[in-house]
């Protein structure tokens, strides 16, 4: 549940209808301030992912309203899982996996600072990059050649879906490997 919460902007965001995609900016901005908000007042901190949603709606909301009628537009959800891509792999590059704020909230601090967590949330974050870098371009493909929009919604759940399917199988198959 705790990859639900992080992704709720991006959620809400999708959940609005495009023809009022300014609209939905303005909702995922709200919810990611809101969220933000809420880790800071409970002495979480903001994670990096709640910063780059933050970055993506602050940039998209206000060109959604200049230009609500924008080329752009029929590229936004290709564009939205390619800035999730680079917030994924950007946070590899140095070594913080965004996955790594989440699973601390369900995992026992003794264990934060274990190599083997730290591993765990590279594969992890990871998968979530390829899924979302395969997203971006199999939308931009089916936004360019006006295939259906009923394909551009499984895309973007499968874009989704695969990735957390993963990351909650993943963490008990490497402790079942090392525990055998």
């Amino acid at each position: 549940m705790n990859y639900v919460r992080n992704f709720a902007p991006w959620i809400v965001f999708a959940a609005i209808p495009s023809t009022n995609w300014q609209w939905g900016a303005l909702a995922a901005l709200v919810v990611t301030v809101a969220m933000a908000a809420q880790d800071h007042r409970a002495g979480r901190g903001v994670d990096l992912l709640a910063y780059s949603s933050a970055a993506f709606f602050l940039v998209l909301t206000p060109i959604a309203f200049a230009a609500p009628d924008a080329a752009f537009h029929r590229y936004v959800g290709a564009a939205s899982f390619g800035w999730l891509a680079i917030t994924a792999w950007g946070s590899l590059a140095v070594r913080n996996p965004f996955t790594l704020v989440i699973a601390r909230r369900s995992t026992p601090r003794e264990i934060w600072n274990l190599p083997g967590f730290l591993r765990v949330n590279m594969v992890i974050t990871a998968v979530w990059a390829a899924s979302f870098t395969v997203t971006a371009l199999a939308l931009y493909l089916v936004k360019a050649n006006d295939v259906a929009s009923s394909l551009a919604i499984a895309v973007q759940a499968a874009g989704f879906v695969v990735p957390a399917l993963f990351t909650a199988r993943y963490p008990a198959i490497v402790q079942a490997r090392h525990a055998g």
